[in-house]
């Protein structure tokens, strides 16, 4: 059982079980959105570190009272889930997803798992190394590994938070 908290602790997601993955994204809306959140979620390179987890295998276990949605335009098929009491990022979810991407920086002392590959590298400003696997947009692996937790999971789609507050941003 791991724990993720906001900043000052006020917010903490429980998590059981391996993640689905650990990656880190390159997309126009990732650093949009670390942009106008002005939260410390980006990486040097611009992009943003996730931990793909499962829904039924995430447990808010306090603080929804603080938590708001943010979306980068009203038509925006993902949310962001900030923590408002010291406006930090908790987890980004698509609609109709069974899993959330939690923010690394979520995760105490660098703990967070080490991403296995970099996703949608073709909105890079820049080149990146090649340390990792550098997807051009969502691999094959990546959108295989998705479908299967989805099967594990009798293709249900769990609730983790209501969330009806929104943050204007």
């Amino acid at each position: 059982m791991t724990e993720t908290t906001c900043s000052c602790g006020a917010v903490a997601l429980s998590l059981s079980g391996p993640p689905i993955l650990a990656a880190e994204c390159h997309c126009s809306s990732c650093r949009a959105a670390a942009e106008r959140l002005g939260a410390a979620i980006a990486e040097p390179n611009g992009g943003t570190r996730f931990v793909i987890q499962r829904k039924d295998r995430a447990k808010l276990v306090r603080g929804a009272e603080h938590l708001a949605s943010f979306r980068l335009t009203p038509q925006a098929s993902t949310q962001r889930i900030v923590a408002t009491c010291c406006n930090s990022p908790m987890w980004l979810e698509f609609k109709g997803g069974h899993w959330l991407s939690i923010y690394a920086a979520r995760w105490s002392d660098g703990a967070a798992p080490r991403p296995a590959l970099r996703t949608m590298t073709r909105d890079a400003p820049d080149r990146l190394p090649d340390d990792l696997p550098n997807a051009s947009t969502q691999s094959a692996g990546f959108m295989a590994r998705l479908l299967w937790a989805w099967i594990c999971m009798g293709f249900r789609n769990p609730p983790v938070a209501d969330v009806r507050r929104v943050l204007d941003v």
